[in-house]
């Protein structure tokens, strides 16, 4: 019996052994169909162009005739639509992948050099579940992203002409913020509008290992704020963003008056580590009424219990609304839950955080 409403899918990937392994891989869940694939994206667009338009496009980023980030550009202009990386862990990946997760992409698959078989058959139905979920992104809200000029480094015109008197030097606040697909974005867009007198922020990010130390790199080139990675220990200060390692979770400890972060080892939770619930969960203890948490555009559910502990231990609560979400996941399973105080945009979240620095 056929399977209404496939998820079409069309690959680009300049290996034909990959193109070949993930077209096998994918046709083993019903919901997906294979439409096409091509070496290039010259070759994938003429493709396209003749009425082979995907749901849902995996993408490469380092190959022949174009490379994958120009075409992603060109895609999200011309014809938006939801794009998944299949990028290789290394160092340059890492920084072309996020490139494209900038431009646009809505979510990344991590392939290894070495056993690349093996890898994506036991990772089946994982990859299945990421390419369903992006074909509900919002397409509209991708167009959005990609046309969205970044904020220079240090201004942030629409929130300081506003706000002149941030709260610079407590120890007694804290930001708690997490998301997933859609969500590296997302995140610049809010962090290159606020000011260095915010109180510390610590961010869970669904991200592979290698990837978030660039990423965190990338932000703190765009921004006002100082942003790094977290490491054991590090304390959350005014102006300083942390973010959670990608392969370790993230929590929040309180020493007196000041706030610290632990980085540890630990079974995935929600199926992700590092966990937006493990990261909210402990500031709600440590923290309570003294943290405002944020949950972002994000597939699944991660995060959603957390922020409700947040919200019932006295924290002010904001999950980013569906209109401006790519994938309306985790916020929307917040909401369910009661645990969010404000529903508001991707652009009104900026404001929101400086109004609460200055409380």
């Amino acid at each position: 019996m056929a399977i209404p409403n496939k998820v079409k899918v069309f690959i680009v990937d300049d290996s034909a052994v990959v193109r070949q392994v993930l077209q096998a891989v994918l046709l083993r869940d019903p919901g997906i169909e294979v439409i096409g694939t091509a070496p290039d994206p010259l070759f994938a667009l003429q493709r396209m162009q003749q009425g082979a338009w995907p749901d849902v496009l995996v993408l490469d980023v380092e190959m022949p005739r174009m490379d994958g980030i120009t075409f992603l550009k060109k895609l999200m202009v011309e014809h938006p639509l939801p794009v998944v990386i299949c990028s290789t862990l290394t160092e340059k990946g890492a920084q072309i992948t996020l490139d494209a997760l900038a431009a646009g992409a809505v979510s990344v698959v991590t392939k290894p050099r070495v056993g690349l078989k093996d890898f994506l058959v036991e990772q089946t139905t994982e990859l299945a579940q990421t390419i369903k979920t992006a074909a509900r992104a919002n397409t509209s809200s991708l167009r959005t992203a990609a046309r969205a000029p970044a904020a220079k480094p240090g201004l942030a015109p629409a929130v300081q002409s506003t706000t002149p008197h941030v709260l610079a030097d407590t120890t007694e606040k804290i930001i708690a913020m997490g998301m997933s697909t859609g969500g590296t974005l997302a995140l610049e867009r809010v962090l290159t509008q606020l000011p260095r007198t915010l109180p510390g922020i610590a961010v869970v990010q669904h991200m592979p290992e290698k990837f978030t130390a660039t990423f965190a790199e990338r932000l703190d080139s765009l921004c006002a704020l100082d942003v790094r990675e977290g490491r054991d220990g590090d304390r959350l200060t005014p102006g300083l963003v942390l973010i959670a390692p990608g392969g370790r979770h993230m929590q929040v400890r309180r020493s007196g008056a000041q706030y610290h972060v632990e980085v540890r080892d630990g079974p995935p939770v929600n199926r992700h580590r590092p966990s937006v619930d493990v990261l909210f969960r402990s500031v709600a203890q440590c923290a309570g009424r003294n943290a405002l948490g944020i949950i972002l555009t994000g597939m699944g559910d991660d995060g959603a219990r957390g922020l409700k502990d947040m919200h019932d231990a006295g924290a002010r609560t904001v999950a980013q609304d569906e209109q401006s979400s790519v994938v309306f996941g985790m916020p929307k399973e917040a909401i369910k839950l009661g645990g969010a105080d404000r529903i508001l945009s991707l652009e009104d979240i900026p404001a929101a955080m400086v109004e609460y620095g200055r409380m």
